[in-house]
C-alpha cells in the first residue's frame, strides 16, 4: 500500500470508524510488513465489527 494511501486509510479508520489508535497499533504490530492484512486483523481481534470491515473494504476499493 503506497504511503499516501496508507496515511489516508489510517485517517479513515480513526475519523470515520472511530477506531482507537491503540487498536490500529495492535493490528500494525500483528501484520509485520504486510499492511494489507490490517483490516482482517482488526476484525479477527474484535476491534471492528463486520459492518465496519465491509466499510473498510469498500473504502479500499475506491481509493
Amino acid at each position: 500500500m503506497p504511503t499516501i494511501t496508507y496515511n489516508r486509510f489510517i485517517k479513515f479508520l480513526q475519523e470515520e470508524l472511530d477506531v482507537p489508535q491503540d487498536s490500529i497499533a495492535i493490528a500494525q504490530r500483528s501484520v509485520d510488513h504486510n499492511l494489507g492484512l490490517i483490516p482482517m486483523v482488526l476484525w479477527q481481534y474484535g476491534l471492528v465489527t463486520i459492518e465496519q470491515l465491509d466499510r473498510i473494504y469498500d473504502w479500499l476499493e475506491t481509493s
